[in-house]
């Protein structure tokens, strides 16, 4: 049973940053695809930034501030998250699938919260 954990998530202020990761307990140097998803209350999931192939692709309202990285070493898939706004509170998931004909695996979530 494939599993991913994030971590990095907490309270910070507006204009903060945070690095969230997330493990895989297999191998992700060969992947389909990867990348960070997140729920805020009473909202809908929606794509944060993911790799696909040999292309990274970043919600627009993240773009210039947030930055999706692959340690293939490590398993981990961190997202670096700078000028954090209140908006941006939610729970942050991580998703992976090794084959484009595989069902996604995801991780339990880590919760970020802007706020002074």
């Amino acid at each position: 049973q494939v599993e991913l954990v994030e971590s990095g998530g907490g309270l910070v202020q507006p204009g903060g940053s945070l690095r969230l990761s997330c493990t895989s307990s297999r191998s992700i140097s060969v992947i389909f695809t990867m990348g960070w998803y997140r729920q805020a209350p009473g909202k809908q999931r929606e794509l944060v930034a993911r790799f696909t192939g040999g292309s990274t692709n970043y919600a627009d309202s993240v773009k210039g501030r947030f930055t999706i990285v692959r340690d293939n070493a490590k398993n981990t898939l961190y997202l670096q998250m700078n000028s954090l706004k209140p908006k941006n509170t939610a729970v942050y998931s991580c998703d992976t699938r090794w084959d484009p004909f595989d069902g996604s695996v995801w991780g339990q979530g880590t919760q970020v919260t802007i706020a002074s």
